[in-house]
């Protein structure tokens, strides 16, 4: 049986520690409780988002149980719990480790992969990632090597169709039309072409790579590299596949500037089994949303705080996308939550100055162009990527600006009126062409 922690700050690495930083990885776990407003808070991480309905059942049993009964789905496409008691570590853990989510005490923080959630689903891409996704994972828990990345590093397996590629993880694999992989380090657009068989393991290795470049530099994650050891790590990636008798050669390929999540509603496809995609309104699913998709058939949680229902029965789909949609899950293009995110806010969150959950509702309107992600502080925590609004809640109101990949603009302060708020809200959302 896995040990639990309690609720309390991860202390500092030590010197020796495969690569030392000035403070330790605070990243909360689900054997490492953080502590918020509104209670402990446990972070589940879910490889690619894939739950059996099995694990679902039992992730809402914990939420019910240890919680207060709602599951928050995160960017990276895993699970928070929160409103936990700090005590209940030892007997959640022992839950969430005989439903298989817990595969590795030492290695939970760093399972951070996120997967094309429409992979061998709808015919597109060029890979079907399932098989790097499981292969993958069991490297990073075999490895006590892995164990000295932290709970930032990020993964990402592209089928091809550029989506979760677009999401900035720290070592992408990709899917290419010719059946090999491409290996992205870090964020420029210079690729390594391997064998689409050798891709986890050449993932593994770069991970290595990076932890040694790492080393006492208080890098966290690829970005975070000094720019000269930043710049040498991809040809140091390659050097080591050749010397771990990989077949390796340079290539290139822009990172996309903003990857599209699955559209809602049923998936198109040549599947045998019908598939659903849904959205989650603010990524917070209540007790019956929840029990609802855990006994639909499998579920693929997506980046975008939505998830894609799996193996359902074709007479069965449209009577189910029907349910969800009267259960306030987004099941098509036409929801007025459609495009809208925020983060935790008050109270759940001591540093953030508004409840920016119950702005973002009181606020919505018309579908907008462009998606608008809802902050309760200067932190922006979980926010998108690629073109967006940003609403960030201020000690002088809300700074409403227009982001596009590293470029901010437009910025704006609309007074704390909910009228006004919403109006220039919509009106951004609207306005950039």
């Amino acid at each position: 049986m896995l040990a639990a922690m309690s609720a309390s700050p991860l202390p500092p690495r030590s010197p020796g520690d495969a690569c030392a930083r000035s403070s330790g990885d605070a990243c909360p776990g689900a054997l490492r409780l953080h502590r918020a407003d509104d209670g402990a808070l446990a972070r589940v991480r879910i490889p690619g988002g894939v739950l059996t309905p099995h694990q679902a059942v039992v992730l809402g049993r914990a939420a019910g149980r240890f919680g207060d009964g709602e599951l928050h789905l995160t960017s990276r496409g895993n699970v928070q719990l929160r409103g936990l008691a700090p005590e209940c570590g030892a007997e959640l853990a022992a839950l969430l480790d005989r439903a298989g989510l817990l595969p590795s005490a030492r290695h939970e923080r760093v399972r951070n992969v996120v997967a094309s959630p429409l992979s061998g689903l709808d015919g597109l891409g060029s890979a079907d990632v399932g098989p790097w996704l499981a292969e993958l994972d069991r490297l990073l828990c075999g490895s006590d090597r892995t164990t000295a990345l932290s709970g930032r590093f990020l993964f990402a397996l592209d089928d091809g169709r550029g989506d979760v590629d677009a999401l900035g993880a720290d070592l992408a694999l990709l899917g290419h039309d010719d059946g090999s992989a491409l290996l992205r380090v870090g964020s420029g657009d210079a690729v390594l072409r391997v064998p689409a068989s050798d891709g986890p393991r050449a993932a593994s290795i770069a991970a290595g790579a990076f932890l040694d470049a790492a080393q006492d530099t208080g890098a966290w994650r690829v970005k975070d590299l000094p720019a000269a050891a930043a710049e040498a790590l991809p040809a140091e990636v390659a050097h080591r596949l050749r010397e771990a008798g990989l077949s390796v050669s340079p290539d290139r390929r822009p990172r996309p500037l903003e990857g599209l999540p699955p559209a809602h509603g049923p998936v198109p496809g040549p599947h045998r089994e019908a598939a659903l995609s849904v959205g989650v309104p603010l990524g917070r699913l209540g007790p019956d949303q929840w029990r609802l998709l855990s006994g639909a058939g499998g579920l693929r949680l997506t980046p975008w705080r939505g998830a894609v229902v799996t193996g359902v029965a074709p007479e069965r789909a449209d009577g189910l996308l029907g349910e969800l949609s009267t259960a306030g899950l987004i099941t098509g293009p036409g929801s007025p939550w459609a495009g809208v995110g925020a983060c935790i806010g008050r109270p759940g969150c001591a540093k953030s100055l508004a409840d920016v959950r119950a702005e973002a509702g009181a606020a919505l309107g018309p579908v907008g162009r462009l998606p608008v992600y809802w902050s309760g502080c200067e932190r922006r925590c979980g926010h998108p990527r690629g073109e967006w609004i940003d609403v960030v809640a201020t000690s002088d109101g809300h700074r409403i600006s227009h982001v596009r990949g590293d470029r901010t603009t437009g910025a704006v302060t609309a007074r704390d009126d909910p009228a006004a708020l919403a109006a220039a809200v919509a009106t951004a959302r609207g306005s950039h062409p």
